[in-house]
């Protein structure tokens, strides 16, 4: 795939997965829009984007904001004259006292933040992309999305509707250029899986992780999950009776 010239929207840009990707392209020779809430960590990484050689403008936004995201993708489009790919990748995980207590603003937080930040990109995108007959929706989902997990249910609950909301639009869009990519890493090595005590099974660096994201968008892969090992274990869990999936899930630690 050439990305050279492609412009990638990407959201929660400034650290982890969507930094990341953010240099990652900008080394392929991408237009990128890097929208996140601090500016100042967005212009360093602009400019090292820039130094690697992509092309990189910077949106200094909270995605839960409408209004905010549709202009910044207006503006981005109106500079370079479209935008290819979306990756709503904007995400928190909610790993405190407030949000596993249940408490409605914190479990809403999290939720407005992992879904409905992304529906607010896909809204802001999409029009555009169906009007140029072609487009690119990329969901950065979780394994955790596939069946609640201890100590995480807004997480959970965030992702799993994260990922039937792209499915949806992708069965709503699939005839007409827009191709739709849900990915679902485990534990991947960022600012969001720090500072946890119990050791998370299959952790991957983040430089070894980004190479799986750009696989599975240059194939336009509509899942993909990884690392194969954790996914795998998921992927049965999804299909284990109420009662033994309470017996395994039941002992994990990894969130605290």
């Amino acid at each position: 795939m050439n990305w050279k010239g492609r412009t990638v929207f990407i959201t929660g840009a400034s650290s982890g997965i969507g930094e990341g990707l953010a240099i990652a392209l900008a080394t392929r020779g991408a237009i990128i829009g890097l929208a996140a809430r601090r500016r100042e960590i967005l212009d360093d990484l602009a400019d090292r984007c820039r130094a690697a050689g992509g092309t990189a403008r910077v949106f200094p936004l909270d995605v839960i904001d409408e209004q905010a995201v549709f202009e910044a993708a207006d503006d981005l489009r109106s500079e370079f004259g479209r935008i290819d790919i979306l990756i709503a990748n904007a995400g928190i995980g909610g790993n405190d006292e407030a949000t596993r207590n249940y408490t409605p603003r914190s479990v809403k937080k999290v939720i407005d933040t992992n879904l409905l930040g992304a529906v607010n990109a896909v809204h802001a995108v999409l029009p555009g992309m169906l009007e140029q007959g072609e487009g690119h929706l990329v969901a950065i989902s979780s394994l955790a999305g596939f069946r609640g997990l201890p100590k995480s249910a807004a997480y959970s609950a965030s992702k799993a509707g994260m990922t039937a909301f792209f499915e949806s639009v992708r069965l709503d869009v699939r005839h007409k250029g827009i191709d739709v990519t849900i990915i679902q890493p485990g534990f991947i090595k960022t600012p969001l899986t720090s500072g946890r005590a119990n050791k998370m099974p299959f952790l991957m660096e983040l430089e070894d992780a980004i190479p799986h994201f750009i696989r599975a968008i240059e194939k336009k892969k509509r899942f993909a999950a990884f690392p194969w090992q954790l996914a795998t274990i998921v992927r049965a869990g999804k299909f284990m009776p109420a009662w033994m999936y309470d017996r395994i899930a039941g002992k994990a630690r990894y969130r605290e």
